[in-house]
């Protein structure tokens, strides 16, 4: 996603081995769906990695010097495709848990609303 019309993702690691089974569906994806991506994507530097006896990954570096890793192990291509144009859309934050589902800058002195209230 861009922010301000920058895009966050600045790098993509495509990892896999070429002799694993698990591998599979990151090869075929790198020789289907990889060239078009990278053509739709000319601000992202793809790069891809061999990494032997290892199970595959998408790294994903982002501006604001995160990075996320998504292990695509036996995915199917346009799974794969889908995972890295979700890693391409993200803008890199920490997802932190929210303590409760109503969030304001300004909390309610008499409590938050809620449809469980009797009267």
């Amino acid at each position: 996603m861009a922010l301000r019309g920058i895009w966050q993702l600045q790098k993509l690691i495509v990892s896999y081995c070429d002799w694993g089974g698990s591998s599979r569906g990151i090869r075929a994806f790198m020789e289907t769906h990889l060239p078009s991506f990278k053509e739709k994507n000319p601000q992202l530097e793809v790069v891809t990695e061999l990494i032997r006896g290892q199970h595959p990954h998408l790294k994903g570096y982002y501006k604001n010097h995160n990075q996320r890793v998504i292990c695509v192990k036996n995915l199917s291509p346009e799974e794969i495709l889908l995972h890295s144009t979700r890693l391409r859309n993200a803008l890199g934050r920490k997802v932190i848990k929210l303590r409760t589902r109503h969030v304001t800058k300004h909390p309610s002195v008499q409590g938050t609303w809620n449809t469980q209230l009797k009267f």
